[in-house]
């Protein structure tokens, strides 16, 4: 589903008025100059382009801002431009333009055709092991970055490109039948022991690490009896992994996951097509590809790996056959990896190895969605005390008996389903908040009361706002209040929240583009506050019509907005808080 709200995107609008003006006034070749349109305190929106313009006019920036405002006459959008300061331009945007706006946001959501195809690749944990902090920001930000392209149009498949083969199964396998011969198989539902005895036990017992690696030989030769239990480890792992992604609120489902095993069968072909295309060559008895542009800290061509000394694949392999499976079988024009900062370089080269293999054109866009760690208070990779990854169950965990204790607070009066529905909405919104609304490619601190905070940008204070709206609409129709609108803007304040509301379609599409999920959060944060201030300042429920109907319209549409914007992210918006 896609929604009318692209078309109010008021900084387009006026960057194109502002263009024309400037092509008007200083002719084409100034045409080009960027407008510079951006939101202002001392107005609706405020235009820079004659500070640029100066410097190519050899004239001051004052003279030829009044010379733009000369030709940018008052229209449908614009009530009034203004030459301030050195050289900027003030503009007001229309009032009945901004009521006829917010009019507009009311109206129901549309379907209609998708844009494009577009591939997700996230979460990707390991086969076997328990889900970990470490996939918590591939996990989160590529579940919003999936809802917010499905809900601008796109068809978005995703992929979670789970670690399901190599030699550790072999020893994960043994492990199983040992544990079958001693009638505790249910042991591999505790992933964590499961993985860590048959670690132990392959480093300490050579018998067993010899049966091991016979162990992989089969698997990778398809015996049925191997391949069976190598299923039910894939089994029980993707039981765990649905489980933690239910309670995060993420939209992967078992039939997204797309492991590293479905490649298997590619891998020979892949590296085949390379050599027929004269891009892989030996290099030291490993083939190689050597894309353009990368080199050793020597300064020496970088290999990338395709076929190793001893006849085995790589990761670069299986993710070079992922990207032409998903090109060409599943017809991606864009393919967006949410993988971490440090495996930068080794997508790039996989990117320019497909394009070079012909496997990708210019029309198709493939993207590294990169970010950085979760720290704890230390500053260091957060960990448990003991120095070991803390499970994500257990951080779940954590964070719903801490958003309990923020509930009792606030709201004694709930009966506790009610503060235990609550809490979890609460807690496990606030870790997912507190990341998406860093900026992606830095690291974060990871902080309990900041996150869990009611005040500031977080999201308690969204829900909050949220549910304090969703409180003065459900008095209105305990008033017998049902009619609201049409939306007229008077006020500062009313004029403040309107501003808000109408931009943050364009900032799901900006987003949708530049895959920076804080932006949306942002936004949001910012209409929370407008509203809270217009709330303090513009009585609803005491004013009389058709001011009444105008703000309690105004309420609705707010409430929609953070509640979808909530909903993008993956967290819910309570009705009560």
């Amino acid at each position: 589903m896609a929604c009318p709200w692209r078309m109010l995107d008021l900084v387009a609008a006026l960057r194109e008025r502002v263009a024309a003006t400037v092509r008007a006034a200083c002719g084409e070749d100034a045409a080009s100059t960027d407008p510079a349109v951006h939101r202002s305190d001392h107005a609706d929106y405020q235009a820079d382009v004659a500070l640029a313009l100066a410097r190519r006019l050899k004239r001051s920036p004052r003279d030829v801002a009044a010379a733009l405002v000369g030709h940018l006459a008052a229209d449908d959008l614009i009530a009034e431009a203004a030459v301030s300061g050195p050289g900027f331009i003030n503009l007001t945007i229309r009032t009945d333009r901004l009521g006829q706006g917010l009019d507009r946001m009311l109206v129901a959501e549309e379907r209609r055709a998708p844009r494009e195809t577009v591939v997700v690749d996230y979460s990707a944990p390991n086969v076997a092991k328990e889900m970990h902090v470490g996939h918590l920001r591939s996990t989160i930000i590529g579940d919003a970055i999936a809802r917010l392209l499905e809900f601008e149009g796109d068809r978005v498949i995703r992929q979670n490109h789970v670690g399901d083969w190599g030699t550790p199964f072999g020893m994960l396998i043994e492990h199983l039948l040992d544990e079958r011969a001693t009638g505790h198989e249910a042991g591999v539902r505790e992933l964590v022991a499961f993985y860590q005895a048959a670690r132990a036990k392959f480093d300490a017992d050579p018998a067993f690490a010899e049966r091991a690696r016979r162990r992989v030989v089969l698997l990778q030769g398809g015996d049925a009896e191997t391949l069976a239990l190598w299923h039910r480890l894939i089994e029980v792992s993707v039981a765990h992994f649905s489980e933690v992604y239910e309670r995060l609120g993420v939209t992967l489902r078992p039939e997204d996951v797309a492991g590293e095993s479905r490649y298997n069968a590619d891998l020979p072909d892949v590296v085949a097509e390379l050599q027929r295309a004269g891009l892989a060559r030996e290099s030291e008895g490993a083939l190689c590809v050597f894309p353009p542009g990368f080199t050793t800290r020597e300064g020496d061509p970088l290999p990338l790996i395709v076929r190793k000394q001893d006849g085995g694949f790589t990761y670069a392999t299986t993710d070079l056959a992922a990207l032409r499976y998903r090109v060409r079988t599943l017809g991606a024009r864009r393919v967006i990896y949410v993988v971490g900062t440090p495996q930068t370089q080794h997508l790039a080269m996989v990117f320019a190895t497909a394009r070079l293999a012909g496997w990708v054109d210019d029309s198709i866009r493939l993207e590294h969605v990169a970010f950085g760690s979760v720290l704890g208070p230390d500053r260091k990779m957060l960990k448990t005390r003991a120095g070991d990854s803390i499970s994500l169950v257990a951080l779940l965990d954590e964070a719903v008996e801490r958003a309990a204790r923020v509930v009792e607070e606030k709201s004694p009066h709930l009966d506790p389903a009610q503060k235990a529905r609550i809490a979890a909405a609460v807690g496990i919104g606030a870790i997912k908040y507190a990341d998406l609304a860093n900026d992606r490619i830095k690291d974060y601190v990871f902080d309990w009361s900041r996150m869990l905070a009611l005040d500031g940008n977080t999201a308690p204070y969204l829900m909050y706002a949220h549910a304090r709206i969703r409180s003065i609409l459900r008095r209105a129709r305990g008033e017998g209040t049902a009619a609201i609108g049409p939306i007229a803007v008077e006020t500062s304040e009313e004029r403040a929240l309107a501003l808000a509301l109408l931009e943050f379609p364009a900032t799901l599409a900006r987003t949708a583009e530049t895959l920076q999920p804080h932006r949306i959060c942002g936004q949001l944060y910012e209409i929370a506050s407008v509203f809270t201030t217009f709330y303090e300042r513009c009585p609803v429920l005491r004013a009389s019509d058709p001011v009444r109907a105008s703000r309690l319209a105004l309420c609705t549409l707010t409430a929609q907005v953070l509640a979808r914007g909530l909903d993008l992210l993956g967290i819910a918006a309570p009705e009560q808080i």
